[in-house]
């Protein structure tokens, strides 16, 4: 039966039909606009791809300026670019691709001075940037932004001359303000810089002698005046000035990262720790003579080790830094020797592992607070086996924070060996016996002397070596109680002193200063004598030291210095460990220099062949 329609159901049907070829229409529309806004953007890639290529090519010598017939030779290039500009020379030299890393832990915050670890520091390095930086050939300091410089006879004013080329990521550009704003910021008690303070206030004042020129003023003389000066790391006013109205928000932030480098992040305020990841792209505004290599530079967080193993074997990572248990094998493994280069060094700034006896809790002296118990407890740690044991050989026995190559060290000084009669006979003088016949010893109040030794989850050969010095400290009657934490808790623990004991790392340098670590006025809050360790022997020697300009004078200071930390024991001194490194062999130019291996230097140094490049953005 046939159905009849009425004129209003002719009338909705058209009505709808109208509806949907007006939203084809739109659609069509906005996928031609976008198309464009597509074009616009990739032209514009391209044109800035262009310009970094041509920038490069004439840093390089490649290409020359022609005029009137009569060929011009290229620009200058800065003494620090060198070593890139040589780069760029090579037959298969090209630019693009990424460079991708791997974090073995997640980082708690990007924003300079706020940050603590070693981790956050080396993103902000291609953030960031300072006056002069370390010639890794001469181990001399060579200018960066800076372009020449003068220190006055006392070597309490070092005025430098700056690039009048130089801009933030941004665009601004970098003058004398900015640097004088960074000296300023620090040193604002509401900005959480303790640290960064400790070191400053040794500085009367910096300012500006025009737009391209400041000036450093010291209240007294320093031995490291000039590199402190020169290597403060620049923030740009107009970002972090409107904080100091708001600095809780500047304490509290988590990425707030802005600087002169050849890598920003896409967005300075953007960041956040749940990102699984931290990624930079190439500042297309770099002022430097030399144009950074990759488009990316990027770092996974894998905390497992056998994850970032396998990630390296996949292709995803570019290094794999492999622990000692599993390097002999590695080099013997055909898939990874294929597609790998390996370095095994010793780098002159290595750091070195220590456990740290805190000796003041919640106001109260602690049982670490008697020397005889720090002395007994570094005779029970095995520094020896663990390196045999755990690091396979691949380190050496850390003396004290001075490197054994340094000037700064006594060749006298005789490590802590295992002594368990030793370490009883001090334990016993100091108090402690087991008085109920359980194994564990007790003080003089019945106390058990047991402890938490808090270290870092994600790391196996930490979490072997705790095992071992529990079943070493259980001999002489101490009680190990292992407490593995996230890297963002120990950072919690270790800045509000709430543990009793700790395993971690310092980083080193050509001459380290000790001042920071051991010095009785940085025992506070937020300081990085983190263990409450006081001695005002110490304290007069380090200040002394610091405060001799002449090496040949100064070095006899950091000796008595070394004696008084050997005796006292603040930290049991591990070990310092070789680098054993895999690095993609599409990963190019890799050389080694007196500070080490050169991927990661900056100016960047590395760069991946065309044929080899697999991240087209």
């Amino acid at each position: 039966m046939q159905k009849r329609s009425s004129a209003p159901g002719w009338f909705l049907t058209l009505l709808i039909s109208l509806v949907i070829v007006l939203i084809v229409l739109t659609m069509y529309q906005i996928d031609r606009q976008w198309n464009k806004l597509s074009d616009v953007q990739a032209a514009m890639a391209e044109q800035a791809k262009d310009i970094r290529e041509l920038r490069t090519a004439l840093a390089s010598g490649t290409v020359r300026q022609q005029a009137s017939a009569t060929t011009e030779a290229s620009p200058a290039v800065a003494t620090a670019f060198k070593r890139a500009q040589t780069m760029t020379q090579q037959a298969n030299y090209a630019q693009g691709d990424w460079s991708v890393d791997a974090f073995g832990t997640s980082l708690k915050t990007l924003t300079p001075l706020v940050s603590t670890d070693a981790y956050a520091s080396e993103v902000q390095s291609y953030v960031q940037e300072s006056l002069i930086t370390r010639n890794p050939d001469t181990l001399e300091w060579e200018g960066l932004i800076a372009k020449g410089w003068q220190v006055s006879p006392d070597g309490l004013t070092i005025t430098f001359q700056m690039r009048d080329d130089v801009t933030f990521s941004d665009g601004v550009p970098l003058t004398a303000e900015d640097i004088v704003f960074s000296f300023n910021f620090i040193m604002t008690e509401a900005i959480q810089a303790p640290r960064q303070r400790a070191y400053l206030e040794k500085i009367k004042e910096v300012k500006a002698n025009g737009k391209y020129e400041v000036v450093f003023v010291y209240k007294e003389p320093y031995f490291e005046a000039f590199d402190l000066a020169g290597t403060l790391s620049i923030m740009p006013k107009h970002f972090y000035e409107p904080y100091l109205q708001t600095p809780q928000a500047f304490n509290e932030s988590k990425g707030l990262l802005l600087g002169s480098g050849p890598y920003r992040l896409a967005d300075p305020k953007s960041w956040r720790p749940d990102a699984g990841s931290v990624e930079l792209v190439r500042n297309e505004r770099y002022w430097g003579d030399v144009q950074p290599s990759f488009n990316r530079v990027l770092w996974k967080i894998i905390q497992n080790d056998s994850a970032r193993l396998t990630t390296y074997r996949n292709g995803e990572i570019d290094a794999y830094g492999a622990r000692p248990k599993e390097y002999a094998d590695l080099k013997n493994d055909p898939q990874i020797m294929g597609k790998s280069s390996n370095f095994e060094y010793m780098p002159p700034v290595a750091g070195y592992s220590y456990i740290g006896w805190n000796q003041e809790r919640g106001g109260k002296p602690t049982r670490f607070a008697d020397k005889r118990v720090r002395q007994a407890m570094s005779y029970l740690t095995d520094v020896q086996r663990i390196i045999k044991d755990i690091q396979l050989g691949y380190a050496e026995p850390a003396l004290s924070p001075f490197n054994n190559a340094s000037k700064q060290h006594d060749p006298s000084l005789q490590s802590y060996l295992f002594n368990l009669e030793k370490a009883q006979t001090l334990l016993k003088e100091a108090g402690y016996e087991d008085r109920n016949k359980d194994g564990v010893l007790e003080d003089k109040e019945g106390k058990a002397f047991e402890f938490k030794l808090t270290y870092f989850e994600a790391n196996e050969d930490t979490k072997r070596m705790v095992l071992l010095l529990k079943d070493l400290y259980a001999r002489a009657g101490v009680k190990l109680e292992p407490f593995p934490q996230e890297w963002p808790v120990m950072l919690e623990y270790l800045n509000k002193k709430d543990f009793d004991a700790i395993t971690l790392g310092w980083t080193s340098g050509i001459e380290t200063d000790i001042f920071q670590m051991f010095h009785s006025s940085q025992a506070k809050t937020d300081g990085d004598n983190t263990i409450s360790y006081k001695n005002p022997e110490l304290d007069k020697l380090i200040d002394q030291a610091r405060a001799t300009v002449e090496e040949a004078k100064r070095m006899p200071l950091w000796q008595q210095a070394e004696r008084i930390m050997v005796e006292d024991q603040p930290y049991t001194f591990l070990f310092r460990k070789q680098v054993l490194s895999f690095v993609d062999k599409r990963i190019q130019n890799l050389q080694m220099t007196k500070l080490g291996l050169n991927r990661g230097s900056l100016p960047v140094e590395n760069y991946v062949p065309a044929a080899m490049q697999k991240y087209n953005q």
